[in-house]
């Protein structure tokens, strides 16, 4: 086969999978985990063939006119370079994975055929992204991932959380998509073709005439998929849905397309050097903020949720100084060690018989109980806080060396300032970063919160996953940063010493600082169980977790309100803790300024409706409606009544004509 007819089946195989999945899932259940298994794990072989045959260099372009429109063609159109055949196959893994794991996690849940083919259809969805040469065909893929992504969230319907969380994701997303898609046409009118090859070679010669407007409304849509400031709210409360979800959501689809998305079409953004200041800035508030939000919460998943959303502002500040090869070099380490921190949640989850919130609180003595997660989510987390060797050391020091390189101010499109904003909040957000993973961990494996049931061994497909990751996470930053270069741009990824000094001196700083905070704690006061946690037979353990949603979990925005003596979190942001636990209170700010205006506004519409449009309405019926009434009394059906009508009418008649007679 060509490379293009492989190409084409790496999308089609999940998307076929999904449509037999959901037409047989009901009937035949069997056959819902082969269908959910077989088809990504062939995507994932042909994704990597497709990388080895494309091999960094020679570009896979191909299109054919999808459907005529009279001006700008849409086109069905595949452009693999080296970044998209990376790219895919980083999808493929991590969702051949969560589909294996999934198995075994969701293994007695009812709805687990749909929730199987509905994973399809968001991996065939980002496979479409990655893909895709034709802007508008990219958007499909973009927004068939948005639906599925509600769907999912929402997979445990019977819980408030779930509803609210799957209808504030879907909201919050289509908010950026509306000016996003604006921008996409802006953009094809501009460069005359929606083919990403021509709209590049456009932008190369000069040819568009807005560019400001059309980054920034193109960035509106980034910034929602991708979870960046001010669009960032609905990702932390998506923890409601299955951790497998949440993996795929995290590490290698809906997330990465934003990031994705910018790192194609980066000269785009380059022609305007504003775009590139307000990406930076979006980038260096977005890691800040959400290195304090994830010191403040007490749930695993929250943690790493906000942990997303700054590892994300390190891909966007790299696209902000202009080095895509960073960008997605990250993108790629993060998703390997990211779907690995959340499906070792989930055993975590499991074994601490809590619930989908995880309270690490209410952890105790699990080192032990779960030796798989233990290691392999310690390998993660030091990923996670860049530690050398491992693979976040290589991709973070890429994005810090490449924001140091434009202070210099020798950058062509990217402003120096770009470069400093990315730079100060980078390092910042690594000294954050390596804080609030030493916290994750100190709490979860060695805390003295309530005991829970012990569930016996995890499933193997479960543990055999959390291995599989554990290799890329340690290992791909070191293995590869000297050989993408090949594959990407051109630039050197290879670690500086300043940026690597720095960057990892602050991660040491905060690992220490908060082992010595977490030990003054755990020595002032003994751990205070937060409630017993209700026990709960041997079996699944998303049963597990939709259950314990349903009677153990509070409000989302109130999950820090407990206070715990022994977390180091509460000591070292002092009063600052109670702001960042709530996200610095900008689900409030939307209230205030969007929610309850347009409440308000649809009051007014309803009194107005109701009460002055209904009265004209029913006022105009109401004297029709009276003179019915006076002619359906008249109508008695007595002959006598009739009769004694018409001749008093008579009378009154001749009377008249008397009275007029006698006048004249």
């Amino acid at each position: 086969m060509t490379t293009t007819t492989l190409a084409v089946l790496v999308p089609l195989l999940p998307f076929l999978g999904a449509a037999a999945g959901l037409l047989l899932g009901g009937t035949a259940p069997g056959y819902a985990r082969p269908l959910a298994v077989l088809p990504t794990l062939a995507s994932f072989v042909l994704a990597v063939v497709v990388a080895v045959r494309q091999g960094g260099d020679a570009v896979v372009d191909a299109a054919t006119e999808l459907t005529p429109t009279g001006s700008i063609p849409i086109e069905l159109a595949l452009y693999i370079d080296g970044f998209a055949a990376l790219v895919a196959v980083l999808v493929g893994l991590v969702a051949s994975c969560v589909q294996i794991y999934s198995t075994s996690y969701l293994r007695d849940d009812p709805r687990y055929p749909s929730y199987a083919a509905l994973v399809s259809l968001f991996t065939s969805a980002m496979f479409l992204v990655v893909y895709s040469g034709d802007l508008i065909v990219l958007l499909v893929g973009w927004e068939v991932m948005g639906i599925c992504s509600y769907f999912l969230v929402g997979h445990y319907w019977e819980t408030p959380e779930a509803r609210a969380a799957s209808i504030k994701a879907f909201l919050v997303t289509k908010l950026g998509d509306v000016p996003f898609l604006i921008g996409l046409f802006a953009l094809a009118t501009d460069a005359g073709s929606f083919e990403i090859t021509k709209v590049l070679g456009a932008v190369a010669h000069g040819g568009l005439d807005h560019p400001t407007v059309i980054a920034l409304l193109l960035l509106a849509g980034v910034a929602g998929k991708s979870a960046q400031f001010p669009l960032h709210t609905w990702l932390p409360d998506a923890m409601a849905g299955p951790t497998p979800v949440s993996a795929l959501i995290h590490a290698a689809t809906m997330v990465a397309a934003g990031v994705y998305f910018v790192a194609r079409l980066l000269p785009v953004f380059e022609a305007s050097r504003a775009a590139m200041v307000v990406l930076a800035v979006m980038a260096a508030v977005t890691m800040a903020g959400s290195g304090l939000a994830a010191l403040a919460q007490d749930d695993i998943k929250r943690v790493l949720a906000y942990s997303t959303i700054g590892q994300l502002g390190y891909m966007t500040g790299a696209l902000a100084v202009a080095d895509r090869g960073a960008a997605v070099f990250h993108l790629l380490s993060h998703g390997a060690f990211k779907a690995l921190l959340f499906l070792a949640a989930g055993v975590v989850i499991h074994a601490a018989g809590t619930n989908s919130l995880a309270a690490m609180s209410r952890m105790s003595h699990l080192r032990d109980r779960v030796p798989d997660a233990y290691w392999t989510m310690t390998v993660a987390l030091l990923a996670l806080a860049a530690i050398p060797p491992f693979s976040g050391f290589f991709s973070k020091e890429s994005v810090l060396g490449a924001a140091e390189h434009v202070t210099t101010g020798h950058a062509e499109h990217t402003p120096a300032a770009a470069g400093w904003i990315v730079l100060v909040a980078g390092l910042l957000t690594a000294l954050l970063t390596a804080a609030y993973a030493t916290r994750l961990w100190l709490l979860a494996f060695h805390g003295r919160g309530a005991e829970a049931p012990d569930h016996g061994r995890q499933p193997l497909p479960m543990t055999a996953v959390l291995w599989v990751l554990a290799v890329p996470s340690l290992a791909l930053g070191g293995l590869t940063y000297r050989t993408l270069p090949d594959w990407f741009d051109g630039n050197d990824l290879a670690p500086t010493v300043t940026t690597s000094v720095l960057g990892t001196g602050l991660a040491l700083v905060g690992v220490l600082v908060v082992h010595a905070a977490w030990r003054h704690t755990t020595t002032l006061a003994a751990r205070v169980p937060l409630g017993a946690v209700a026990a709960h037979p041997e079996g699944d353990a998303g049963l597990v977790e939709a259950e314990a949603i349903a009677t153990h979990a509070p409000a989302y925005g109130d999950i820090a309100s407990a206070p715990d003596p022994a977390d180091p979190g509460r000591l070292l942001l002092g009063p600052l803790h109670r702001h960042a636990a709530v996200g610095f209170h900008l689900d409030a700010v939307y209230r205030a300024l969007f929610v309850r205006p347009v409440q308000g506004g649809a009051r007014l519409v309803r009194f107005l409706d109701r009460e002055v449009v209904d009265t004209y309405v029913r006022g105009a019926g109401t004297l029709p409606r009276w003179l019915g009434t006076a002619v359906r009394r008249a109508q008695t059906g007595n002959v006598q009544t009739y009769v004694s009508a018409l001749l008093a009418g008579t009378v009154v008649l001749a009377v008249a004509v008397l009275l007029v007679a006698t006048g004249a």
